[in-house]
């Protein structure tokens, strides 16, 4: 069916070429004349293949490269911020372990002092036991 419909458009277009006026005849075919000839000599021109693949391939290298380049300085800042979380993390641990020695220290001082103040106290005496009676003669001398 398609045949028969493409044989009357084609019947039809010979109808209106015939009723078209000869000058727009010679027109139309001075135009077809010219995109033919065009055509040819475009088909029989030397190819530039090698060129446009040159081109493309330096392209394609140039854009390789410039994807490396950005997923390497990707990376590369990735594993510089996990560098510095990490030491961030080591001096914040380390400060943290300093500020408990510190603080055990500071509480081992107060310890050793108030059993320091004990012991004092414990052995302070004005005059020990065996040498009271001494000790209050000797009271009496002083306040004569």
């Amino acid at each position: 069916m398609d045949s028969k419909q493409e044989l009357a458009k084609q019947a039809e277009r010979q109808a209106e070429l015939e009723a078209m006026d000869p000058a727009l005849r010679q027109a139309l075919g001075d135009f077809k004349a010219s995109v033919h000839a065009w055509s040819d000599a475009m088909v029989s021109r030397p190819r530039t293949v090698q060129q446009t693949v040159v081109r493309r391939t330096w392209r394609l290298v140039a854009g390789g490269v410039l994807t490396s380049v950005l997923i390497a300085g990707a990376v590369t800042g990735e594993l510089y911020e996990h560098h510095e979380r990490q030491m961030q993390q080591a001096r914040f641990a380390a400060e943290r372990t300093a500020a408990q020695q510190r603080e055990l220290a500071a509480q081992r001082a107060h310890e050793e002092q108030d059993l320091l103040a004990k012991v004092d106290s414990d052995v302070s005496r004005d005059v020990p036991s065996a040498l009271e009676p001494l000790a209050s003669l000797m009271a009496e001398d002083a306040t004569r």
